[in-house]
């Protein structure tokens, strides 16, 4: 079925007798649409000027009951790409695992656009950050993830020099390249918090300037107690939903 009959089959039409505003009319159907799973995942809605043209409403109205769902992280605007049904992913928090290993989880495929891929001169918050000196080499790795295609996360890695033969050594998955060389993480310190993603940030997500983010800072030790991973991520904070199991001792 076409997506445009699959989002007109469950709208067909308004009440314009109803003291309720059409915009909060639309924007019930679809939410209930969206969270009886009729409206699944990634499906794409239709421009507003056909819903405004099949409804027979303004296009303030339709644009003013998106955006509302939007702002309730049920839809999501992609620049070039149009609106969609948000796909939601559960992070566990208290899990050392890697993106790519989150997303086959879920049954989703894995890419990267790299940004860069070099060996330099460490930082000097890397260098506080691993307890080196200013002297140090280390490997840095930026690039955007992807999950069936979409944008979901900005990555920045500095891996300890000792750690990996070179910085073409890693592929697909720097934990794999890692594993390799024995020098996988088995522990890490991670902080998260709530930011807002800066304009060229947002241009390579394809989110609008000023949206949610939730940035991740974490510190990942080999089994001999030896820092060799410091990563900075930036998740697109209407995509996630980080969740940590807590027990009572």
């Amino acid at each position: 079925m076409e997506q445009g009959s699959q989002f007109f089959s469950r709208i067909p039409s308004l009440d314009d007798a109803s003291p309720t505003p059409l915009y909060m009319q639309l924007q019930d159907l679809i939410r209930t649409a969206i969270e009886s799973g009729a409206f699944p995942p990634r499906l794409t809605l239709p421009a507003e000027r056909d819903i405004s043209e099949q409804l027979g409403i303004s296009r303030v109205t339709v644009r003013k009951a998106i955006s509302g769902l939007v702002e309730d992280g049920l839809l999501v605007r992609q620049q070039g790409s149009g609106t969609f049904v948000m796909s939601r992913i559960d992070k566990q928090f208290g899990k050392l695992s890697s993106f790519s290993e989150d997303m086959a989880a879920k049954g989703r495929m894995v890419t990267s656009k790299w940004l860069g891929r070099t060996k330099a001169n460490i930082s000097t918050e890397e260098a506080l950050a691993f307890g080196l000196s200013l002297g140090s080499q280390v490997y840095r790795f930026r690039r955007v993830r992807y999950a069936d295609a979409e944008p979901m996360a900005i990555e920045v890695t500095t891996i300890a020099e000792t750690a990996l033969p070179s910085e073409t050594a890693v592929g697909a998955s720097i934990y794999d390249a890692l594993a390799q060389q024995g020098q996988r993480p088995v522990r890490a310190m991670q902080r998260l918090r709530a930011v807002l993603f800066e304009p060229a940030q947002a241009q390579l997500l394809g989110v609008e300037p000023g949206g949610p983010a939730l940035y991740i800072e974490r510190r990942g030790y080999n089994s001999k107690g030896l820092m060799i991973e410091f990563t900075k991520s930036w998740y697109r904070g209407d995509a996630y939903d980080f969740v940590s199991e807590i027990s009572c001792m």
